[in-house]
């Protein structure tokens, strides 16, 4: 199928509005960030339209878009006009079989606030959320420690969810049935307090990018005996469960005294024993954080409970150990040993040069010294099927040593797209700690602004950038 619009985003006019600390909306802020995001893994640049509710210059019917992102505040769930949108473009998708709408929540609502259509959704939280007091606001810094943290690791997997949903339409159904073949075992990643969704959604990028379905897929029902029926379902299609505990001791449905965290737990410990008795496939992981501060007596009990009751137990490992080694545990358990190559056997350092397709050339002599000074020299794809491409940069981000970004004909943006995978570097995998990070630019751009990223900066006119480098190698080794 072919769309005019690959992605309109519908908002309330409001929420674009421009404020003293920032030059553009936080709308706009928004199209510029997922245009690049989604450059990079689409590999072409997709066609993203604005559209607030006194916006005309779509067409009326809204069949001329592929996907549409919904950015939820009170204001948008206020204006008639925004709902209509919806429903509009419902109307127009109804006969699609993959889900053509994602929600974006700007600011924190509740689910009986957002529109009956999105409740079930899963939803890309793109404000401030505090871990040690709960409390929420939005985003004026984008660039902050706490947004690498929240806002760019959501971003990064509504990119994944738009670009999955964009190939299927577009390469159709047939392609999207073959490639389901491959898929390996059905996952299901329990739903987490708010101190650690972050962990939680790192794990959950990993396994759907090694091809793991991961459940739930939609947002849990807030009513106890409907939230059991949910999990159960999904726990029954699962080969694994996967617990992760916080302080934080989790909602607690309508009707029940257990929270979506214990309750999952419980279910997980009646499925696991139903399909050994009918000799099934069924693992679970549990980890508890090593770092439990201000938790409620009632999370303190909980996590007693499972360290101690063999019910809540059963047929689990129990970890108290660094999430990096838990992940570590949770790869051992599904990845097959193919899946890992690309890792250098010999012992040697490697050093992913990260550079675009436009600095190819002028890359050249710096590759040399690395490899002259006995560097395995990892180097992005450019060539071959999107999704290969793709995979290549997280083979790389997985396995290098040092990392050099290169700063050639490239913008700002891009560099900084670029610093951000290696902040991510971890989620997708990687088992060792990266040794050494630098930005290399040639001639004397001002780098001013990266100072702060943690990298070493490496730049000059070429004799002295090449100089700088072969220091910033003597310091490596």
């Amino acid at each position: 199928m072919t769309f005019d619009i690959d992605v309109l985003i519908t908002f309330a006019e409001t929420d674009n509005e421009v404020t003293q600390k920032n030059q553009q909306g936080w709308v706009t802020q928004f199209k510029k960030f997922l245009e690049l995001m989604l450059l990079q893994v689409l590999g072409w640049k997709p066609n993203i339209v604005l559209k607030s509710e006194f916006d005309t210059a779509t067409a009326p019917a809204l069949d001329n878009a592929a996907i549409v992102v919904a950015v939820l505040t009170k204001e948008f769930v206020q204006s008639g006009r925004c709902l209509d949108n919806l429903e509009t473009f419902y109307k127009v998708s109804a006969n699609s079989k993959i889900n053509r709408v994602f929600k974006v929540i700007k600011s924190p609502l509740t689910i009986q606030e957002q529109p009956p259509r999105l409740r079930d959704m899963i939803g890309y939280e793109m404000y401030q959320l505090d871990t040690e007091t709960g409390v929420m606001k939005e985003y004026l810094d984008f660039f902050s420690q706490e947004a690498e943290k929240q806002y760019w690791m959501k971003m990064v997997d509504l990119a994944y969810d738009i670009h999955e949903a964009l190939l299927i339409l577009k390469e159709g159904d047939l392609k999207s049935e073959i490639k389901n073949i491959y898929k390996r075992k059905t996952i299901y990643l329990a739903e987490t307090g708010h101190d650690i969704s972050v962990q939680r959604n790192i794990i959950k990028r990993e396994l759907q990018r090694h091809g793991y379905i991961v459940l739930p897929k939609n947002t849990l029902p807030t009513k106890g005996d409907e939230v059991e029926r949910v999990i159960r379902k999904d726990l029954d299609e699962c080969s694994l469960s996967i617990h992760l505990v916080g302080s934080a001791y989790g909602e607690i449905p309508e009707g029940s005294d257990r929270s979506i965290v214990d309750i999952q737990n419980k279910l997980a410990a009646e499925v696991s024993l139903t399909k050994k008795q009918n000799k099934q496939e069924f693992a679970r992981l549990i980890w508890i954080a090593q770092n439990i501060k201000n938790a409620s007596d009632k999370q303190k009990a909980f996590i007693e409970t499972l360290k101690r009751d063999t019910e809540a137990q059963e047929g689990a490992e129990i970890l108290q150990n660094p999430l990096e080694d838990f992940k570590n545990i949770v790869r051992e358990e599904l990845l097959e040993s193919q899946e890992r190559r690309g890792v250098d056997e010999s012992g040697g350092k490697s050093i992913y040069l990260v550079h675009d397709k436009v600095d190819d050339h002028e890359v050249k002599p710096y590759k040399e010294i690395l490899e002259k000074a006995g560097f395995k020299v990892l180097i992005p794809a450019f060539e071959g099927e999107l999704l290969e491409v793709r995979k290549q940069h997280i083979d790389n981000l997985r396995n290098f040593d040092g990392a050099i970004i290169f700063k050639g004909k490239v913008n700002d943006q891009w560099v900084r797209m670029k610093v951000l995978d290696l902040l991510k570097a971890p989620g997708f995998g990687r088992k060792k700690p990266i040794k050494a990070k630098a930005l290399l630019a040639s001639g004397s751009p001002n780098l001013d602004k990266f100072k702060n990223q943690n990298l070493t900066i490496i730049s000059g006119d070429t004799q002295r950038s090449m100089e700088n480098l072969k220091k910033f190698l003597q310091e490596f080794n």
